[in-house]
């Protein structure tokens, strides 16, 4: 390794290693805060053939969060972090940057709070979820399609306006909310072996992971992603954040996964508590979500659908289970797109 690689490796290590991480009991009082926005979601059984059939002595649930209000596990971290507001932060208004899920979780739950919400997104978010967010009374402001092109443009408007910021994921209370969705895995299925979830900003995985971790030492936690969108699974690899170009991640079907980096406290909670990262292909996205459906009887959008393309295409990349989960994190999903990838059965 180059010496000034070897240097920014070794800082980020020592940065990882000096940032909180967050505990089973502020995930807990995150699960009691946001219950009046966010729901339980159910663990749904999925019998699929020649994987977790009655042969195979395993057991695969999925974790329907394509259930939440909003079609995703986005609003419990949203919720977290505006529910602990000051009443004049809540009278500014809050602002976030996404491109389609987190920006639902934030307009529902500043709706419920009585806040304005400020949506920056990308130029290539899905209409669905554009239209979804102006439905909630949000107000959205259109950028291009870089990541960094809309925290440039948020913070501009919290300089000019002084709005509350609710980051998609790079933020503890966002971080500790979406773990609440691990703690309820645990605790419908205690002796679950292997938890698998979707990873872009990693919110979702670190939180997942440090609850399940902290609450089950059994159970071993893998990310996933499109390998189109790989950043994170490099990231892991040579053990320092990776920024992968706005073009390439683009590039994946799984709008909710683009995300160029992951964030500094969610790599953290990633290196702590995550075994590995697997990457699926396209077609392996597409035949899960047609899985999903037929056995499940669950609609996932492409990002919904990754941690289950994993137990399905990359049962070699895994240890070997008894009972997995599998998150659906999200279901809003074009249905054009839908009737598409339901309309082809060759991947």
């Amino acid at each position: 390794m180059p010496h000034a690689l070897f240097h920014a490796a070794a800082i980020l290590a020592v940065k990882a290693e000096t940032l909180a991480l967050i505990s089973l009991d502020a995930i807990r009082e995150a699960a009691n805060r946001i219950g009046s926005i966010a729901v339980r979601t159910p663990l749904v059984r999925a019998p699929f053939r020649g994987v977790a059939d009655h042969r195979s002595g395993r057991e695969i649930w999925l974790k329907a969060e394509s259930l939440q209000p909003i079609g995703a596990f986005k609003i419990r971290g949203a919720a977290n972090k505006i529910l602990q507001l000051t009443p004049a932060e809540i009278s500014r208004g809050v602002i976030t940057y996404s491109s389609g899920n987190h920006a639902q979780g934030v307009a529902y739950a500043a709706r419920e709070v009585g806040a304005k919400a400020v949506i920056v997104m990308p130029s290539n978010a899905p209409a669905i979820k554009r239209a979804a967010t102006l439905a909630m009374g949000a107000e959205v402001v259109d950028v291009g399609v870089a990541s960094s092109e809309r925290l440039a443009r948020a913070e501009e408007l919290v300089r000019e306006q002084g709005y509350a910021v609710v980051p998609p994921y790079d933020d503890e209370q966002i971080i500790t909310g979406q773990g609440t969705c691990g703690l309820e895995i645990v605790e419908d299925i205690p002796d679950v072996d292997l938890v698998l979830a979707p990873v872009s900003g990693g919110g979702l995985l670190g939180g997942v992971a440090a609850a399940v971790k902290q609450s089950s030492s059994r159970a071993k936690v893998f990310g996933v992603e499109p390998e189109l969108a790989g950043d994170t699974a490099e990231s892991f690899r040579t053990g320092r954040i990776v920024t992968w170009p706005a073009e390439l991640v683009s590039r994946t079907m799984a709008d909710g996964l683009r995300t160029q980096s992951v964030g500094e406290r969610n790599f953290a909670h990633i290196r702590a508590f995550v075994e590995g990262i697997i990457t699926v292909t396209e077609a392996e996205i597409r035949a899960a979500m047609r899985a999903i459906v037929s056995t499940a009887r669950l609609v996932p959008e492409p990002s919904g659908a990754v941690a289950t393309a994993a137990l399905l295409f990359h049962p070699q990349e895994l240890p070997e289970y008894r009972k997995a989960v599998a998150i659906v994190s999200g279901g809003n999903v074009d249905p054009g797109l839908l009737a598409q990838v339901l309309s082809v059965g060759k991947d």
